[in-house]
């Protein structure tokens, strides 16, 4: 995509035609066949890395180690333009370490600010839950306001900005449970597992080809991101899947009136008002990368699993059960009506 075709979508008016959708649909696909060739068989997290980059989100990813979370987002990052960094979270990290501090200058009498990891637009915060909730909290304002408050001063991060959370399964050890008010803010929690046999081997040929050593370039840039981000909002979504949006949502929250009665003892709080945003927007944008300037009821079902996993507090019963909240999220989409 060039730049005088995405100067071209900044100035449209409040619709978009096919064609700027198909636009963006082939640049974003070129990315995803790219980051395929560097990250085998992680296609849907490439997809999800992208979508919340365009879409103003956040990633939280779950997987055991060695499955190249770090890669991934590195990946995104050389592809896009876009500045990394990388935040080791272990159990005595400090808040100052993630945002930054104020250093005292004793030759000048003053304090001057030492931005921390977090000044980037991409940011990987590795195993995430292996740190106490008081450091994870640190990301909140980041997170949610696209600031840092480092002593008195504010400061803006620079746009885009996104965090890509990586944590070990909860029942390894060592690890600490993420705070509910933390989990809300992520777009997506994409769980990531080991490729087939046969991205194995291409892995193996890959490694020993020297294919990983070449240098990526990248494919957009910065300027280009903002402005296909703009385009999200000219997608259109007809008031019937507001609707179903809608209903996916509190029937999580109100099992019985959708005849979901046998969810209720597994629920213990249901999906906040930010999934019934995030799935119109994740559904907006799974629409623009499909090349559509319009919103299906299958874009809203492709996205709603990764919106909601995270939003649905089990009960101690669920727990003790095993039922899971994918479970629970793929029976209300199996019983709500789609329109």
């Amino acid at each position: 995509m060039t730049e005088t075709e995405l100067n071209s979508m900044s100035n449209v008016s409040s619709k978009m035609n096919q064609d700027e959708a198909a636009r963006v649909a082939a640049v974003t696909g070129s990315i995803i066949e790219t980051f395929g060739t560097r990250v085998i068989g992680q296609n849907h997290l490439a997809r999800r890395l992208m979508m919340a980059l365009i879409a103003d989100g956040h990633v939280l990813l779950e997987g055991l180690p060695g499955l190249a979370k770090t890669t991934a987002i590195k990946t995104i990052a050389s592809l896009s333009g876009l500045r990394f960094s990388r935040i080791q979270f272990t159990p005595d990290l400090l808040p100052a370490d993630v945002t930054g501090t104020q250093i005292y200058d004793p030759k000048t009498s003053s304090f001057s600010v030492k931005k921390g990891p977090v000044f980037a637009n991409l940011v990987l915060a590795d195993e995430i839950n292996r740190a106490p909730a008081k450091v994870q909290s640190a990301l909140l304002e980041a997170m949610q306001e696209h600031q840092v408050t480092i002593g008195s001063e504010t400061h803006r991060l620079e746009e885009p900005f996104l965090v890509m959370a990586t944590q070990n399964p909860l029942e390894q050890e060592g690890t600490y449970p993420l705070p509910e008010a933390q989990l809300d803010r992520f777009m997506f929690k994409v769980k990531v597992g080991y490729g087939s046999f046969d991205d194995e081997k291409r892995m193996l040929v890959a490694s020993s080809s020297g294919e990983w050593d070449r240098e990526l370039k990248a494919i957009l840039s910065r300027s280009e991101i903002l402005r296909v981000r703009q385009l999200v909002s000219k997608i259109h979504v007809s008031d019937k899947l507001h609707h179903y949006i809608v209903s996916l949502v509190f029937a999580s929250r109100d099992p019985d009136k959708y005849k979901l009665s046998e969810l209720k003892p597994w629920i213990q709080v249901g999906a906040s008002p930010r999934a019934t945003l995030y799935l119109e927007k994740a559904a907006r944008v799974n629409a623009l990368l499909s090349g559509r300037d319009f919103v299906t009821p299958q874009d809203v079902k492709e996205v709603a699993l990764d919106v909601m996993r995270h939003r649905i507090t089990l009960s101690f019963a669920a727990e003790a059960e095993q039922m899971t909240s994918e479970r629970i999220v793929q029976k209300i989409m199996d019983t709500v009506v789609v329109p």
